[in-house]
């Protein structure tokens, strides 16, 4: 079966949830799922490389607009590599397949992975709109991660007959152990960092960073930070402001190897996201995997369904400093708490967020697309 994944950008020009999700279904045995992905640069000509062995062609960009690569050849690259191809997933948001992907081959199957709908641009929302349903009519399947995705999504509603919900998923053996150069590493970091709180993601508005360094003002604890994103400067500022500056670290964005390190250094997980436009949060899965306690906040998505509160996390409201501070603390303080809430956390990343399970039901997604559009139905 051939695949063919289509984005606006990808590794390496950018990392995140959504090229996370595409490696992941990129694993798939190659006699089993034939894949590869076709994507915009960030800013730059066209090229064609190999990423952990999949095929990528990114096709000339003259910058990005909206949050979108001016990439004027996209469609039409699109629509020449769909005809061949068993299966197309347009991993929306990304207004330039929507342009393309409603005319594909009759007998091309499509799938929309629908990972978010597009937040804070309203213009372009409004713009794209028609695009969009027409998309959604071809479709053969639109999948989500959580019922919450669609449901909130008043552009999905008319389709509710093509939803299927996959849950993500990642590789949690690899995140549940350790090799002793990473045990060793994270012995280090302890010394150093006796009561870390770990946040991991791009430093960008909707993750709510602003409000974890806020908290940390009333903490005993240190804060590390791991990501590289637009808010970098705007947030070490802040922390100098509150006099903080010496118990917040900027790691950066860093090998994976580093990043196990710090998720068995660390005593509990912070995940802060402030608007929908964290619709599932990848990297609770990782840091369950890892056995860390988690505080993440009461958004309408999957998040606080990931790591529930009460049994896997402390959910907190969002926007609330204070509720966020004393859920920190509360963990921090309490060892005991800490342990149940990340050796639950561990357990239900291996029953319900393990890699085969997730490519085990995007396989049966797959198979279901092709034999619909073959059937005509």
């Amino acid at each position: 079966m051939k695949v063919l994944h289509s984005y606006k950008i990808y590794r390496p020009d950018v990392d995140g949830g959504i090229p996370f999700v595409i490696a992941e279904l990129c694993k798939f045995p190659h006699d089993k799922v034939d894949n590869a992905i076709l994507v915009a640069r960030r800013k730059g000509l066209s090229r064609e490389y190999e990423n952990d062995g999949v095929p990528v062609e990114a096709v000339t960009s003259l910058g990005t607009f909206f949050s979108t690569p001016l990439a004027p050849t996209f469609p039409l690259r699109l629509l020449q590599r769909g005809k061949s191809c068993d299966v197309v997933v347009h991993h929306a948001p990304f207004p330039l397949s929507d342009l393309a992907v409603a005319h594909l081959p009759a007998s091309t199957a499509l799938i929309v992975y629908w990972h978010a709908d597009i937040i804070g641009f309203s213009l372009l929302s409004k713009l794209v709109t028609p695009a969009i349903m027409a998309t959604l009519r071809r479709a053969d399947k639109i999948v989500v991660s959580h019922e919450s995705t669609a449901q909130s999504s008043p552009i999905l509603a008319s389709f509710r007959e093509k939803w299927v919900v996959v849950p993500y998923g990642a590789d949690v053996d690899a995140w549940s152990s350790c090799t002793a150069e990473e045990q060793a590493r994270a012995q280090e970091l302890r010394q150093r960092y006796p009561r870390m709180i770990l946040g991991i993601g791009r430093l960008v508005p909707y993750k709510g960073f602003k409000h974890l360094i806020a908290a940390l003002s009333d903490l005993d604890a240190q804060l590390v930070l791991i990501g590289e994103g637009e808010l970098r400067s705007e947030l070490e500022q802040m922390a100098l402001r509150l006099g903080i500056a010496d118990r917040v670290t900027f790691a950066g964005r860093i090998p994976t190897s580093e990043v196990k390190a710090h998720l068995y250094a660390a005593r509990v997980f912070a995940f802060p996201s402030v608007t929908p436009a964290e619709a599932f949060g990848i990297v609770q899965l990782e840091a369950m995997a890892a056995g860390l306690p988690i505080v993440n906040t009461a958004l309408p998505t999957a998040v606080p369904h990931v790591a529930r509160d009460g049994q896997e996390a402390i959910t907190v409201p969002v926007d609330d400093v204070a509720d966020l501070t004393s859920a920190l603390e509360r963990i921090l303080d309490d060892p005991s708490l800490a342990k149940r809430l990340g050796d639950a956390g561990r357990k239900r990343a291996h029953e319900e967020y393990g890699r085969e399970r997730f490519l085990s039901r995007m396989k049966n997604v797959y198979e279901d697309a092709v034999r619909q559009r073959r059937s005509g139905r």
